[in-house]
């Protein structure tokens, strides 16, 4: 036990200077900030998980061996979602034409499907041990989960501060971590003092279904982005309401609404002005359209379709 300690004390004294200098780098765009923080977590991820798998083997757990292996799948998550985000901050090309922002919420797509895969994993391993209880190291349990809720809440703490999907969805990624490794502590701190095996297969599960809830909220939230859904927010009744407020405006109509990634949204609507209405008086009236749906709606990219009258076809009509 004493090499043990000792690996994880020259362990974590070095990966402080990893998170020294991942955590000062300096500040640059939104995006390059978003790319840096799912880079961070990473990293810390990957090492984390090398030591978990040689602490597992030296504490004789195959709970923690088990659980370096859904590190694994989830260091190969968050290097996915690393790519994505990177590749999310392209602009447009003539084959991404509206840029590459929705490879963002495709990362978050993927990193929910795996994370909602460990959890089911987890929920596997967890419930049997209700009626077979695995004794373990617990004091070498102990020392490993308070290095596992020190490294996965540096990363958590990074990733959190973002506001994308992607990210969203990587914090719950790491939280899920970071709760697991308290259940551990807790666990092993109780099995320390008691004879009680059942505490950590149910502070495990308590946390399994917690982490499942949420996740699937995340992937609906990424499923509708991806099939083009009106984004929560916004109500495409307000929206026309709003339109046909602006001076100029005589109706509006086949209004369509969507996301690249949860963030950045886009409009497309026809509206209908007087007949007669010369290119001139067009310009500022759609400066207008611009600059209302941007302040009340947060739209980002607006497409208008001007019209002298509604004859066009409203099948679609919203």
């Amino acid at each position: 036990m004493e090499a043990i300690d000792y690996k994880i004390i020259a362990s974590f004294l070095f990966l402080q200077e990893i998170f020294s200098v991942l955590g000062h780098q300096h500040q640059s765009t939104h995006q390059a900030g978003q790319s840096r923080n799912l880079a961070f977590a990473f990293f810390v991820n990957l090492v984390f998980t090398i030591i978990e798998i040689i602490g597992g083997i030296m504490t004789n757990s195959v709970a923690i061996q088990s659980d370096a292996l859904h590190d694994l799948g989830d260091s190969l998550s968050l290097g996915i979602a690393w790519y994505f985000q990177k590749l999310s901050g392209r602009g447009a090309t003539s084959s991404f034409t509206f840029g590459y922002k929705r490879f963002n919420t495709l990362g978050a797509l993927i990193t929910g499907i795996v994370l909602a895969a460990g959890s089911v994993y987890i929920l596997m391993e967890t419930i049997p041990r209700f009626s077979e209880p695995q004794e373990t190291d617990a004091l070498g349990m102990l020392g490993l989960a308070i290095l596992g809720v020190v490294f996965n809440g540096v990363a958590y703490l990074r990733v959190h501060q973002g506001h994308s999907l992607n990210e969203r969805m990587i914090s719950l990624h790491l939280m899920e971590d970071v709760l697991g490794w308290i259940a551990v502590a807790i666990g092993g701190v109780v099995m320390l003092v008691t004879d009680i095996q059942w505490i950590d297969p149910f502070l495990s599960l308590a946390i399994v279904i917690y982490i499942l809830f949420n996740v699937l909220r995340n992937l609906v939230k990424a499923t509708k982005i991806i099939l083009q859904a009106t984004p929560d927010n916004i109500s495409v009744k307000d929206v026309k309401w709003h339109l046909e407020q602006i001076p100029g405006v005589h109706g509006a109509h086949h209004i369509h609404l969507w996301s690249l990634d949860g963030t950045y949204h886009l409009l497309s609507a026809h509206i209908v002005v007087a007949e007669g209405m010369t290119i001139n008086a067009l310009s500022p009236l759609r400066k207008r359209i611009h600059e209302k749906m941007a302040h009340k709606f947060q739209v980002n990219h607006i497409t208008i379709e001007f019209e002298v009258s509604d004859d066009c076809s409203q099948n679609d009509d919203l």
